[in-house]
């Protein structure tokens, strides 16, 4: 799955909250100071064409709608941020959090705990 740019994550995050919509429902959806209709609309013609996003004609518009879910896309980028940047080594990504203290010790006992749980299914 091709990597998206950060508006074109924008985009697919009120998709995936909304579920289907019109550019101006889209654009509804984001926060102060909105971007501008025509932009919106050229981004999502661009997922379009990376087969994320499809439409269904509704007269003379377009309603807009995910082909992939959050979950596939998050699970792709994680694939590719491990193999990118940690020789796709967990330990190396989540070793990585430890010694830039963004995981916590609590949060690192839940991941152990998850682990467990996930060996005893």
């Amino acid at each position: 799955m091709e990597q998206l740019t950060k508006a074109e994550e924008q985009v697919m995050q009120v998709l995936w909250e909304i579920k289907h919509g019109f550019v101006k429902e889209i654009l509804a959806e984001f926060p102060d100071p909105k971007p501008a209709y025509n932009t919106v609309s050229t981004i999502i013609r661009i997922l379009e064409t990376k087969k994320v996003v499809s439409h269904e004609a509704k007269g003379r518009s377009h309603e807009y709608f995910p082909l992939v879910s959050k979950e596939d896309y998050r699970s792709s980028s994680l694939k590719k941020l491990m193999n990118g940047y940690f020789s796709g080594s967990l330990k190396q990504l989540v070793s990585c959090w430890v010694q830039d203290e963004q995981l916590s010790a609590s949060e690192l006992d839940e991941l152990l705990e998850l682990t467990k749980d996930n060996k005893q299914s």
